[in-house]
């Protein structure tokens, strides 16, 4: 496609006086990896929530590829926190790609012979054919993220989502679920729109960087971001950013601004 995937335009979220951000205009070109970074309560899922079609914004305008978003859009994939699946959940781990597949039609998703083939590609583009028959509550965290990519990319979308994909996995398998998604928007130029409380997993594959507080925002490179005096300037308080064998730390952030898990807004 030509142009921007996603636009929002003079975006504006509030929840009664409670600013979560305004003036946002942000877009996003295909193939573009784009890490949204901020505290707690910043509006990271709330973004998200927008683009998906299940927040209004409270002024301004977001479009996916020139038209109005809409809920349950296939053109849009989204891989949600990792949490894991219980022991004992009646399902196998093909099972999960499968609802991907054909999950958004009417009806049971029965399986038809193309769509047994689409579920055994997406498993073998994420490296999930030799666990796929195993019951899912019997898969590690990375395992089942794993299929969970898989099911995201089921509808080929132009746009991928990613709400703290990294959550609770271990170092190897945060760097195998990182690789898959950079891998998908190198080879099918997919945007991706990575919500995350800490960039260093991907910090070698991001493009740019939204960053939120305090009801602002900045957006550029990692470094022209990632510095003390932009962050200073965006909290309205000293920030210190220190860049320290490949990773980067930033401190000095008001207390109740802590960087995890965002999971109300």
């Amino acid at each position: 496609m030509t142009g921007p995937v996603l636009e929002i335009e003079n975006g504006t979220l509030a929840f009664g006086d409670r600013v979560l951000w305004s003036g946002l205009d942000f877009a996003v070109q295909p193939g573009e990896f784009v890490a949204v970074l901020g505290p707690n309560g910043s509006g990271k899922t709330s973004l998200l929530k927008t683009i998906l079609g299940q927040q209004s914004l409270s002024a301004g305008s977001v479009r996916l590829a020139g038209g109005a978003v809409r809920s349950g859009d296939r053109r849009v994939g989204y891989i949600p926190q990792q949490k894991l699946l219980p022991a004992g959940t009646p399902l196998r781990g093909r099972d999960l790609v499968t609802f991907g597949v054909n999950g958004h039609r009417f009806g049971l998703p029965l399986s038809r012979a193309a769509d047994r083939h689409r579920v055994d590609d997406l498993l073998e583009d994420v490296g999930a054919t030799s666990f796929a028959n195993r019951a899912v509550g019997s898969l590690s965290g990375g395992e089942q993220q794993r299929l969970r990519v898989g099911q995201a990319l089921a509808g080929d979308p132009v746009l991928l989502l990613c709400d703290e994909p990294l959550l609770s996995l271990d170092l190897q398998h945060q760097r195998g679920v990182s690789e898959l998604i950079d891998r998908r928007r190198r080879t099918h130029d997919t945007a991706v729109v990575f919500v995350t409380h800490d960039v260093n997993p991907v910090l070698d594959v991001v493009d740019r960087i939204l960053y939120l507080a305090e009801g602002g925002f900045r957006s550029g490179t990692p470094d022209e971001v990632l510095r003390s005096e932009v962050l200073s300037e965006l909290y309205g308080t000293p920030v210190d950013v220190i860049r320290n064998h490949g990773r980067v730390i930033v401190a000095g952030v008001p207390d109740g601004h802590d960087h995890h898990e965002e999971v109300h807004e």
